[in-house]
């Protein structure tokens, strides 16, 4: 088989998975997904090292999520999530700016980009990755709308060690579910999101009263 074969079997291939991964965004508009490409990496990792892997997750209608949570996950990870398509630019101008200086504080992902990553890429890192995602995110916009990828999102989020979706992490830390979720107990809960296996929300007094100010000057 000649190298221009395989570069053209290689390519019908990520076509076709890319298709995939599309028909699959259009049926998540009405199907709640079973399962993602974290909660199976995970599970892998854990066969893998011989570790007890016990998954907690129930997904639940966005009414049955308080609003004051919805918008503390959304000032902590995307505030411009009603404004922008899929990308904040603005922000993406920031991280690299920040790159340029030396230091990045913080990334520049929006809500959209990691429930694409969530369902589809896990927590790996690669250019091919990038470039997938960038191509996917769209498409999640056109078909999903705002309101069903914030419902996704935050039901298939990791939330802690086998912890998945904001049901499942108001049970394990707070013992209620996530229509009894205020304030402060949602900002602390959207605190642990950039590192949900290292974080507790009871130790997280200081980005919780960031996520919180962010909260008032957004007008929640």
């Amino acid at each position: 088989m000649s190298l221009r074969s395989v570069v053209l079997w290689l390519a019908a291939g990520l076509a076709l998975l890319w298709s995939l991964a599309a028909l699959l965004l259009v049926a998540a508009r009405w199907i709640d997904p079973p399962t993602t490409a974290v909660h199976i990496e995970r599970r892998v990792q854990a066969w893998i090292h011989s570790t007890p892997y016990h998954e907690r997750y129930k997904f639940v209608p966005l009414n049955q999520i308080s609003p004051d949570f919805q918008h503390a996950v959304v000032a902590a990870e995307d505030a411009r999530f009603y404004q922008h398509h899929g990308f904040d630019w603005h922000q993406i101008q920031i991280a690299a700016d920040e790159d340029m200086e030396g230091g990045r504080t913080r990334g520049a992902s929006t809500i959209t980009q990691q429930l694409v990553k969530n369902l589809f890429f896990g927590t790996s890192r690669s250019i091919l990755r990038k470039g997938a995602e960038f191509t996917l995110v769209p498409v999640a916009e056109a078909v999903l709308g705002k309101r069903r990828i914030l419902e996704l999102y935050l039901n298939e989020v990791e939330w802690g060690p086998g912890i998945y979706g904001a049901e499942s992490a108001s049970r394990a830390y707070y013992g209620t579910s996530a229509r009894n979720i205020d304030r402060e107990r949602g900002a602390r809960l959207a605190a642990i999101l950039p590192a949900p296996l290292k974080r507790r929300p009871e130790r997280m007094n200081k980005y919780a009263a960031i996520i919180l100010e962010r909260m008032s000057q957004m007008g929640w």
